[in-house]
């Protein structure tokens, strides 16, 4: 599977799904992750943990805007919380507290 041409050509349909994929940890899923690696270039990967209320938001957000402004780079965050006894698995929960970021 071209995912990354299949994502092209056929948006946010194929978005969702190719992203369910990864979620799921498919081999379609590997597969969409190493193509975009390999088609990234000097891409980088930051993992954030921490308990509930620590700042982990506050973090990343302050983080991804010295990137944007310093290095004039584009910012993608997943901010995913498998063990939210609120949501039970909360993807993109921070979205409203980042919105400084759009």
């Amino acid at each position: 599977m071209k995912s990354l041409e299949v994502l092209s050509a056929a948006g946010k349909l194929a978005l969702s799904r190719l992203i369910s994929e990864v979620e799921n940890e498919t081999s379609a899923g590997r597969t969409a992750l190493d193509e975009c690696f390999s088609r990234s270039g000097k891409a980088h990967l930051i993992g954030v943990t921490g308990a509930p209320g620590t700042g982990k938001s506050s973090l990343v957000n302050r983080l991804a805007q010295l990137i944007r402004r310093e290095g004039n780079q584009t910012v993608a965050i997943v901010a995913n919380d498998p063990s939210s006894p609120f949501t039970g698995g909360a993807i993109l929960g921070d979205r409203v507290r980042m919105r400084d970021l759009s």
